[in-house]
Order: structure tokens, then C-alpha cells, then sequence
């Protein structure tokens, strides 16, 4: 069964494809990034770097947690290279990268889905339970993001009650992935419908603006600092 699921993303995309698709996702998650750097008046070097955290950080922290040294991140140049090409568009065209801002967020939705899945399959393929692929594959999905917004002193978004619905499909996403392993139907076709949930339940956060609950019957007076 391990070496079934093991080829399960070569079988859906063939490795020239699976390798642009994670490249769009990365080029995405570091305009947003580098994004926030400018919000936050940083220098380009900053920029750089949030580009580079938010691109690289999920992916390198699974790879670190289950072994997989040297991490990917390390070892293809177009991983490392392409946040830098975001930072340098961002750099000199931030205002009309604000404008599309909505385009942005589509793909952002689309590499969430295909990064919760991609994760929680690569932590299955190096030896985790059920439960650890799933975290580890959530984490492949936002950690960037966390690490993002602790770079840049702000509260983590996934963290937030007044943001759309961001973690929960990451987490429907690798959830099913596991399910499909625990019953041995992992396909390429459950796989693509775990990455489509995903993204869908994304889209349709931002769309409606779905928000997790907060503590039921709460009484705190804290206001939150709307942006």
C-alpha cells in the first residue's frame, strides 16, 4: 500500500507538470509576502526575505521534521529563484499587483489545495501515521503564511477571527487524503478531489466571507484592530 500511495502524485501530473504546478503555487504565496513587506515599508531585502519565508517555509519545515534532507527547497534552484522573481516584481509594480489582488487570491486558493495534499502524501511516503501526515501537510500549506506574519509582527491571519476561512480547507483537504489512504483508495482522481475540495472551500471563504466561530457565550470586551 506504501508504495502504491507513494506514486500516486507522478501518476496525476506527470513530473514536468507537478513541477510548474508547485512553482505557480510558490511564485503566489511569495507575491503575498512580499506584498505585506511593502505594506510594512520594508527594504528589499526584507521584501526578499517575507517573499522567500512565505514561499519555502511550510515545505521546509515538513521536509526538515520527517527527514527529508537536504530539503527540497535546497536542492532545486527554481524553488529559491522563483520568490526572488516575485520580490522584483512586487519591488517595481506593487500598486498594480494590489489591483489584481482577487486574481492573486485564486491562485493563493489553488496552491493552498495542492500543497495540503502534496504534504500530507510526502509525510505518508516517509513513514508518518494518519494524524502526523495530516498536520504535517497543513502545515506544508500555511506555515509559510505563520511565519510570514511573525516576521512581520502581526497576529498569524490563520489565527485571526475577522479573516476568511484559511486553514480549515487545508485541513478538509489533507483530511481526506488520509481517509483515502486508511480505506486504500488513494487515486489520482480522489487525490485531484481532495486538491479541488480544498480549493473550493477556499474560494467559497473568500466568497461569503466565512469565518471560524469564537468561544461560545463569550464575554470578553477585547476589540479587534480592524486593518
Amino acid at each position: 500500500m506504501l508504495g502504491e500511495n507513494t506514486e500516486v502524485l507522478q501518476q496525476l501530473f506527470t513530473p514536468s507538470v507537478q513541477h510548474t504546478l508547485e512553482l505557480v503555487g510558490i511564485f503566489v504565496f511569495a507575491i503575498s509576502g512580499a506584498l505585506l513587506a511593502v505594506r510594512k515599508n520594508f527594504d528589499v531585502f526584507g521584501i526578499a526575505v517575507l517573499a522567500e519565508v512565505t514561499a519555502l517555509g511550510g515545505g521546509l519545515f515538513r521536509d526538515l521534521l520527517i527527514g527529508a534532507v537536504p530539503p527540497a527547497a535546497f536542492t532545486d534552484l527554481g524553488y529559491f529563484l522563483t520568490p526572488l522573481l516575485a520580490t522584483v516584481l512586487v519591488f517595481f509594480l506593487h500598486p498594480e499587483v494590489e489591483r489584481i489582488q482577487l486574481g492573486v487570491n485564486v491562485f493563493d486558493a489553488a496552491g493552498l489545495g495542492l500543497f495540503c495534499v502534496s504534504g500530507t502524501t510526502k509525510a505518508y511516503e516517509y513513514g508518518l501515521g494518519l494524524t502526523a501526515s495530516a498536520t504535517l501537510g497543513l502545515a506544508t500549506a500555511v506555515g509559510g503564511g505563520v511565519l510570514r506574519d511573525v516576521l512581520a509582527n502581526e497576529v498569524p491571519s490563520l489565527l485571526r477571527w475577522d479573516r476568511d476561512l484559511y486553514a480549515v480547507p487545508a485541513i478538509v483537504g489533507a483530511t481526506m487524503v488520509v481517509l483515502c489512504i486508511r480505506y486504500d483508495v488513494l487515486t489520482p482522481v480522489t487525490s485531484a478531489l481532495a486538491v479541488v475540495t480544498a480549493f473550493v472551500l477556499r474560494l467559497l471563504a473568500m466568497r461569503y466571507h466565512w469565518r471560524a466561530p469564537r468561544a461560545w457565550n463569550r464575554r470578553s470586551t477585547a476589540v479587534e484592530v480592524q486593518e
